[in-house]
Parts: structure tokens; sequence; C-alpha cells
């Protein structure tokens, strides 16, 4: 019996897989056509395999310019691991500080907050997309607000309307007849602005059906959006318009 020394292993496992015996032909085309269904079944809808994202068509932004066009620059900076670390990190800083330059601090920081919510308010009142609310999102809401915007509507006047009520209902105490027929005519102003809000709302998924086929919101949920667009007095809408009355959308 000779021994195997260490440098001939790999000679005596080449020799083996040499001489390994080869499964029966029909097992290996059993083998074979079960590894091209395999491959067949794990593909997507899209024609690429599982677990392959498909590209995105645009190349990824980089950091330095999100935040450029955000008008922040990030500094390295190490966060706490846990909450005891984060208050001993405060009050080392706000021991190594006197106290006019703590109060410093503080009141730069609270401006550079204020400019920052000021400057995300008027992006966002511009309809800059990256700081909208998630509900003015998407380009069937932008174009819900350019058509309602470029537009008069009875529903303008909602907000006024019910505020009538609202003071009608408290005056109405010591003159019910005249409470009670300014009521009975509000109501029916507030009637004719609803079947207005219908037709609106069946309007706008209309031109969304024919120029959005690949619709992303629901007609429900378009038509809603339209008529809370309508009954806003124009210079408390948010965003505020983008174009005049009487433009063509």
């Amino acid at each position: 019996m000779s021994v195997k020394l260490p440098w001939k292993k790999d000679d005596d496992t080449h020799g083996d897989a040499t001489t390994a015996p080869t499964a029966p032909s029909g097992h290996s085309d059993d083998l074979a056509s079960r590894g091209s269904g395999g491959s067949g079944d794990a593909r997507d809808a899209a024609g690429l395999p599982r677990g392959v994202t498909p590209k995105k068509g645009r190349p990824t932004p980089k950091r330095n310019d999100v935040e450029r066009s955000a008008g922040t620059r990030r500094v390295h900076y190490d966060a706490p691991l846990t909450p005891k670390e984060a208050r001993e990190r405060r009050k080392a800083e706000k021991a190594s500080m006197s106290k006019e330059e703590y109060k410093e601090r503080k009141r730069r920081q609270r401006e550079e907050a204020a400019a920052a919510r000021r400057r995300a308010n008027e992006r966002m009142m511009a309809g800059d997309p990256n700081y909208l609310l998630p509900r003015d999102q998407g380009k069937e809401k932008l174009f819900v607000r350019n058509y309602v915007d470029s537009r008069r509507f009875a529903m303008n006047m909602f907000l006024p309307i019910a505020l009538i009520v609202v003071l009608v209902m408290i005056v109405g105490m010591r003159a019910p007849e005249i409470a009670n027929l300014v009521s009975l005519v509000m109501l029916f102003i507030i009637a004719l602005l609803v079947v207005e809000g219908l037709f609106l709302g069946r309007k706008v998924n209309k031109l969304i059906d024919e120029r959005f086929p690949d619709r992303a919101f629901g007609r429900w949920t378009i038509g809603f959006y339209a008529f809370t667009r309508a009954t806003m007095i124009r210079r408390m809408r948010t965003p505020a318009p983008q174009v005049s009355i009487g433009d063509t959308v």
C-alpha cells in the first residue's frame, strides 16, 4: 500500500476526474431539459432573470449635484450610537462654550432652520417636484392644477359662502325668519356648487384618459383633487397657480 504524498493529491484528484464514470445519455438529456426549463421559468415578464433589476434609463445623480440643487452641503458627521452618547455629546459641547457662544450658536441654528423652511416653502409654491407634498405629486395632478387655475368656477366662492352660512346661523338667534330664508338660499347655492364639482370631475377625468392612458390615479382621486382645488380661493392655493386665467393648458 503506497502512501499518498501531499504534492500528489492534485494529480490523483485530476486522474479520478478524468476516469469518473459518465452518466447515461438518457439521464444527461433529462438534466439538460430540466436546466433549460428552469432557466425559462426563472425569467420575469420583462424577459430578465429573477433578481436582475432593469435599468432606470437615466444615470444616477451624484450626491454633490443633488446637494447643490437643494442648496445644502453635507459635512462628515459621526452620529451617536445611543441616546446616552448623544446626551453626553450635547453636554460636552455646551460645557466647551461660554454662555454667550452657546446662545449665539442656537440662534444661528434657528436662523438656518428657518431659512431652510422658507426655501422649501418657496420651491413648493413654485411647483418644484422635489418639494411638493405627496398629494400634489404626479403629472396628472399637475395637469389638473393647471386646468383648474386657467378657468373660473362658481366653486371659487365656496369658502366665502360657507362663512356667510356660519354667520347667518349665529345671527339667526335674534331674527329666525331671516335666518331661515338665507339658510335655504345658501343651501341651494351649495347644492349647485356640488353639481358643478361633479361635472368638473368628469371633465378632468376624460381629459386625463385622453392625455395619460397609463394614468396612476383613480377617477375618484382625480375628481376630488380638482374639486378641492376649485373650491379654494386663488390666492390661497398650494402650490401657487402657474398659469393665468384664460391660458391654454
